[in-house]
């Protein structure tokens, strides 16, 4: 006789409110190799639960975004000031996508194998960022940091639909947008290492914006909506913000934006620009 089956969703849970790095990151890339195995049945009797705060360390300190300092490049400290803000992004987005696959309960079964290699791939991710911060003398935990990745979650609990649009393609989309110019820069300070991981991080989180986008497509048509028009009206009646540029389009176009939708984008900010600072009759 096989072994007896897990249930998804309530392993899936478990790893999602682990509260200790290193056992997080090793329950997600274990989850991924359970479900490809089919040690994990995605049948359920429970609903899922809200969820205010996911598994998290004590530390480190959650403040305003405001109040994470900004620090050049051209120091160790510096870079390794960026480096834990790239981990604390990493952190969060395992939590995303585990939450993903928790959460929303009626998707084809690829959807499910899809986030979960998401929530993998991030914590490789993190282990890489950490490892190069360690390498700077530097820890995870030992600077503030913000949460807004997990607020939007929260904020998205209630659609796949909606979910999809304003986190994968807009709050890590913003990765793609800021990843070149950071490189760039770190080709300055000729800081190899930190390109490398960060190169790294770019090629794979361009494929997780493009399962966003295809998960988002995907909900769309099955209710009958345009996808762009659909998510031009979800960043004003939901987000009521733009998505802000420079965008990298080039990463875009590979993470299933059209250019027609990159310039309908651009138009966007550009007008809510103008409709922001207009002044107001007398």
């Amino acid at each position: 006789m096989g072994a007896e089956k897990q249930d998804f969703y309530q392993t899936v849970y478990k790893c999602l409110m682990q509260c200790d790095v290193d056992r997080k990151l090793q329950a997600a890339l274990a989850l991924q190799k359970a479900y490809q195995s089919g040690q994990l049945e995605r049948v359920s009797s429970t609903r899922a639960l809200a969820i205010d705060m996911p598994g998290r360390p004590a530390k480190p300190e959650l403040v305003l975004p405001k109040q994470v300092k900004q620090r050049k490049l051209n120091t160790p400290a510096g870079r390794a000031a960026l480096l834990h803000a790239v981990a604390h992004i990493e952190f969060n987005a395992i939590n995303l996508a585990l939450d993903a696959a928790y959460r929303f309960r009626d998707m084809p079964e690829h959807y499910y194998a899809d986030w979960l290699q998401v929530a993998a791939e991030e914590a490789y991710h993190f282990d890489l960022v950490r490892e190069r911060m360690r390498e700077l003398g530097a820890e995870y935990g030992e600077m503030p940091a913000h949460n807004g990745l997990w607020e939007q979650a929260r904020r998205t609990d209630y659609d796949v639909m909606v979910r999809m649009a304003l986190v994968p393609r807009v709050l890590e989309a913003r990765g793609l947008d800021v990843t070149p110019s950071m490189i760039a820069r770190l080709k300055q300070e000729h800081d190899q290492k930190t390109i490398d991981v960060l190169e790294i991080i770019l090629k794979d989180e361009i494929g997780h914006v493009r399962i966003g986008s295809y998960w988002f497509h995907y909900c769309c048509h099955e209710r009958g909506l345009e996808p762009e028009a659909t998510f031009r009206k979800l960043l004003c009646e939901v987000l009521h913000a733009p998505v802000r540029g420079p965008l990298y389009n080039e990463g875009r176009l590979q993470a299933g934006f059209s250019a027609q939708e990159l310039e309908q984008l651009r138009l966007l900010e550009e007008n809510w620009v103008e409709e922001i600072t207009r002044p107001s009759a007398a």
